[in-house]
């Protein structure tokens, strides 16, 4: 008989992501991985089952491309004419490294309520210290 997990079932767990000397994409599909929830058992796409990550040194992480920084672009747009708004990829790392971040994560899980709700679980910091110790010192014991 297939188990499936029920929300009030499941257990979730703090992981610290260090994202100094470790290549961009590979570390956000790793916490994409473990925001979803495709790491445990019980895993049901339609149960958001994943654990809350936190990545710390997100300013010191590794990126390929030599032209990188000055070529890509983020866009947003308010839905008024006229208004599309264009951050350059070294702009948003060296002033909000946490939005990258987010933006990124956020391509890979699902375009839904639960997608949304994943997303709330990643906490990103520039630095290497974080407000979670509480969380993660619980789970140890």
């Amino acid at each position: 008989m297939t188990k499936i997990t029920k929300p009030n079932e499941v257990k979730r767990d703090w992981i610290v992501l260090d994202a100094s000397e470790k290549r961009f994409g590979r570390l956000l599909t790793e916490a994409a991985t473990l925001l979803r929830g495709k790491h445990k058992p019980g895993f049901s796409p339609n149960v958001d089952c994943g654990d809350y990550v936190i990545i710390i040194n997100a300013s010191k992480a590794e990126f390929t491309g030599a032209n990188k920084a000055q070529e890509k672009l983020y866009h947003r747009h308010s839905g008024y004419f006229g208004s599309v708004k264009s951050e350059k990829f070294g702009d948003l790392l060296a002033n909000k490294p946490e939005k990258l971040y987010k933006l990124a994560v956020r391509g890979m899980l699902p375009k839904t309520k639960l997608g949304k709700e994943m997303l709330k679980k990643l906490k990103i910091y520039a630095g290497s210290e974080h407000p979670h110790t509480a969380q993660i010192a619980k789970e140890g014991k």
